[in-house]
């Protein structure tokens, strides 16, 4: 090897190890620390904390247009010092992180949780383009959902996991993301069912709000396709009880209000949303049945 092609290769790899470095720097350094437990701890322990410390009576206040739309140009060049002074601005948190169960790089975007901004944790997959999105609407209200949430994001390259910033009851209803059009976590939502992009919503209920029925997979106001379909099938080969909307009456659980949905809806973009009640979310055999039945039916093909 001539001596001109060696000094190329080691230039090379020396402006790739720069590249990283820097962009490793860039977002990995907040500006004011997060309320999430301390880097390095496991995914599972940090969305359980963040879930956690979410309060009915906390301080909430809806973002207003422009900074929806500052959070969307954010998140879409996360890796740009643009996304880094948008986000930041907001009060967002970001680091860079390897998850250890998967082996894949993300970004952890976090509310700081100051003057209100509650807006939410979300966990971008940077291994490959987003192509799901898992949302989590009720923490610590639909208990354990943020933890399914995080299980459906390892299972599924390129998922992209949002957690509503807020305890469902939050300001009088107002942060109840899953049937208001004004936070960030709706924003975002919209703007991934406009280009395309699967979403698997997670919801909990009470055994005794429908009996006899441990699972509702709807699509909301849409009709279901293949991709609904597939799932239904593998839930059930899981032996787990579920209801079907398009076969017959699930009660109030059939997600036909859902902002999000309806959104995904007039775009003619994926969108489940699966309800389970409280024993099969007590039970983690259980509930990983539902994340399998998801995360192999191929939601991304219809």
């Amino acid at each position: 090897m001539s001596s001109s092609i060696r000094l190329s290769r080691l230039l090379a790899v020396a402006v790739a190890l720069v590249v990283a470095a820097a962009f490793l720097l860039f977002i990995a350094t907040p500006d004011e620390p997060g309320p999430t437990s301390p880097e390095g701890a496991d995914l599972v322990d940090v969305v359980r904390d963040y879930a956690g410390g979410l309060r009915p009576d906390a301080p909430y206040r809806p973002p207003v247009a422009a900074e929806r739309r500052a959070f969307l140009r954010g998140l879409r060049v996360l890796a740009s010092a643009e996304a880094a002074d948008d986000l930041r601005a907001l009060g967002f948190s970001i680091t860079a992180r390897v998850d250890p169960a998967t082996g894949r790089r993300f970004a952890q975007v976090v509310d700081t949780r100051t003057d209100g901004r509650a807006w939410g944790l979300y966990l971008v997959d940077l291994s490959e383009p987003t192509r799901l999105l898992v949302e989590v609407p009720h923490p610590n209200y639909d208990l354990r959902t943020e933890e399914m949430g995080l299980a459906l994001w390892r299972a599924v390259p390129g998922s992209l996991l949002a957690v509503s910033g807020t305890h469902r009851k939050v300001a009088n209803g107002a942060g109840d993301v899953a049937h208001r059009a004004d936070s960030m976590f709706h924003a975002l939502a919209t703007d991934f069912a406009e280009r395309g992009v699967a979403q698997v919503q997670l919801h909990g209920f009470d055994d005794a709000s429908l009996p006899g029925e441990e699972v509702v997979l709807s699509v909301g106001v849409d009709s279901p396709g293949p991709v609904a379909r597939r799932v239904a099938e593998r839930m059930s080969d899981a032996g787990l009880a579920v209801c079907l909307p398009w076969e017959r009456s699930c009660g109030r659980l059939e997600g036909t209000r859902n902002k999000q949905g309806i959104a995904a809806a007039g775009s003619g973009s994926l969108f489940l949303h699966v309800e389970m009640n409280r024993s099969v979310r007590d039970a983690r055999t259980e509930w990983m049945a539902v994340v399998d039945a998801l995360a192999g039916a191929d939601l991304t093909r219809g």
